[in-house]
């Protein structure tokens, strides 16, 4: 396996992580519950970050710009309301 790969994983997993101890904090039942679940939330962001940017770096985790006449126009939509 290549480590392009094995990095694409490893950001699937954490990214899952991350959704389990959101969930964790939101629905704890005691302040200590909800500090561990989002001590742990915190961590687990943390090494998303650290894994998206070596994808970055490496060229690896490519993303589009996004277009200014649409980011305007739905800005605009939610402004009206």
């Amino acid at each position: 396996m290549e480590d392009k790969e094995i990095m694409e994983k490893e950001l699937l997993i954490i990214k899952g992580v991350c959704d389990l101890y959101l969930h964790g904090t939101i629905e704890s039942s005691t302040a200590e519950v909800h500090t561990a679940f989002k001590n742990a939330l915190d961590d687990s962001l943390d090494i998303q970050n650290k894994i998206y940017n070596l994808m970055v770096e490496r060229g690896w985790y490519k993303t589009d710009s996004a277009d200014q006449n649409k980011i305007s126009s739905t800005k605009q939509k939610f402004i009206s309301k």
